[in-house]
């Protein structure tokens, strides 16, 4: 069983950054896609980076520029830095892996697993 362990969240003001981290247990993330995605209060669930096997990135266009998606496969470990954090950045972010490591997919559907997510909330 694949388990995936987010941390980093937090409280922070706006024009702060934090730097979270997805911890993979029991499955080896050097040839996998993994993605962050994010659950702001309201909307659904969307995918804002992924990074494939091959190390080639995507990101949705509402955070290039502000947010930084990378992996450390010795530590089996993918993180997520954002800089420059806003009100609107507040939500639930969570991990996942893919089984197809092709391409850094930003579609929900493509992540089998999951992590619990760790909580952003950005103060004006």
């Amino acid at each position: 069983q694949v388990h995936l362990v987010e941390s980093g969240g937090g409280s922070v003001q706006a024009g702060g950054s934090l730097r979270l981290s997805c911890k993979v247990s029991d499955f080896v993330i050097t040839t996998l896609s993994m993605a962050w995605f994010r659950q702001i209060p309201g909307k659904q669930r969307e995918g804002v980076a992924a990074i494939a096997g091959s190390d080639i990135i995507n990101y949705v266009d509402s955070v290039k520029g502000r947010f930084t998606i990378s992996k450390d496969n010795f530590e089996n470990t993918l993180y997520l830095q954002i800089d420059r954090l806003s009100p609107e950045d507040t939500g639930l972010y969570y991990c996942a892996v893919s089984r197809m490591p092709g391409y850094p997919s930003l579609r929900e559907s493509d992540y089998t697993y999951w992590g619990q997510g760790t909580q952003v909330t950005v103060s004006s």
